[in-house]
């Protein structure tokens, strides 16, 4: 399937009509969700669809056109469709991941998710029409699960900094911490497509994104974890997984097989 323009045709149009489908989802479901969360007293979580849904409905329809540049791309046979392609999954799959989270917590419908599972196969979809090996395909997918906790894990401080005014430490610790995990989030993704066209600075770029991740997850997990909720904390998987993923980065081997 390398090379396969005419899937990559047929793949970018879905890419298109999922974008498509995202921006309709998100825009129907913003003040609904926010209407709900305020009717059950959550005016911090309402607070966060608020910001989050917008910023994710930017990124999400901005696939659109993304996908429209890599259709012509594929028409024309040329080399880098593929590589943009897979920008564009990259995007959807938070896009239509995270919108699941709120609205699965106050029972309504999760309609995001089918942009999500539809992302998912045009991802694996571009990879393999850019005939990336098995190894490289599997690192950059643990790095996609970084990409989308980490992200998550930039989100729970939104809600948490308006209902913390009470604990004035902590209430300064979401603030300072909200951005590096969001920044954690988009090195990530940058360090993704790095991998994928063999740059050199995708493994320094990766232990950028790997101790941002543990910078900001940790202590939100770990106060989460020991003083709020006293068990396991949902929001340590990211710094978990970053510090893997670090540990990988660091060996020898990784390194040899990252080099261009």
């Amino acid at each position: 399937m390398k090379n396969n323009h005419k899937l990559g045709i047929v793949f970018s149009v879905i890419g298109i009509l999922c974008g498509l489908l995202l921006f309709y989802l998100l825009a129907s479901q913003y003040n609904l969700l926010i209407a709900v969360k305020t009717a059950a007293g959550r005016t911090d979580e309402a607070t966060s669809v608020r910001i989050t849904y917008a910023v994710l409905g930017w990124f999400g329809t901005s696939t659109t056109a993304i996908w429209a540049a890599v259709l012509y791309g594929f028409a024309r046979k040329e080399q880098w469709a593929w590589f943009w392609g897979t920008v564009a999954a990259t995007i959807q799959l938070l896009a239509g991941f995270f919108p699941a989270i709120p609205a699965m917590d106050s029972h309504l419908p999760m309609p995001t998710l089918s942009v999500f599972g539809v992302a998912l196969i045009l991802w694996f979809g571009m990879l393999i029409i850019g005939g990336i090996e098995k190894r490289v395909i599997a690192l950059t997918f643990v790095a996609g699960l970084a990409y989308v906790l980490t992200f998550i894990d930039g989100v729970a401080p939104i809600a948490k900094y308006t209902t913390s005014h009470d604990n004035p430490f902590w209430n300064g610790m979401y603030v300072m911490s909200q951005q590096v995990s969001w920044w954690g989030a988009a090195a990530w993704a940058v360090f993704i497509f790095a991998v994928l066209r063999g740059k050199s600075w995708a493994l320094p770029l990766g232990i950028f994104a790997a101790v941002m991740s543990m910078l900001a997850g940790y202590p939100l997990g770990l106060y989460n974890a020991l003083v709020e909720v006293h068990r396991f904390s949902m929001f340590l998987p990211a710094p978990l997984l970053s510090t893997l993923l670090l540990i990988i980065l660091l060996l020898p081997s990784t390194k040899r097989f990252l080099e261009p």
